[in-house]
């Protein structure tokens, strides 16, 4: 299977469970790594033969930017999904980072693995 990566996508959005965090929209670092076959688009050169990052990163980035959720876990599954409804994406990875949300470390985050076939890769 073939991959096609979106690394370190910047939103801005509310997320958190303090009533601080709700207040105003805060920085959400997106890393997505869409499963798909990339071989026919090789072959041909046209996008029309492939999954368009383009168009993932826009709708990933307006779902997390429009989403309020209060976990992280929440904003992934999200994302997630909006991936997966791509046509030709069979599986995906997300990891949703807030940044400096913890002190004395870079970011907190979490990464999840979903596919078309099953809601949860590896139960």
């Amino acid at each position: 299977m073939d991959k096609i990566m979106i690394k370190d996508l910047s939103a801005r959005g509310i997320i958190g469970v303090s009533s601080e965090e709700r207040l105003q929209p805060q920085e959400i670092l997106i890393n997505v790594i869409l499963f798909t076959s990339t071989a026919r688009a090789g072959q041909s050169d046209d996008i029309q033969d492939t999954v368009s990052y383009s168009v993932v990163a826009k709708k990933v980035r307006a779902c997390a930017e429009t989403a309020q959720r209060y976990t992280v876990e929440a904003l992934a599954e999200d994302l997630a999904k909006v991936c997966l409804s791509e046509p030709g994406v069979n599986k995906v990875q997300v990891r949703v980072e807030k940044p400096r949300a913890v002190r004395f470390a870079n970011s907190v985050g979490v990464e999840i693995e979903r596919g078309n076939n099953s809601s949860v890769i590896g139960d």
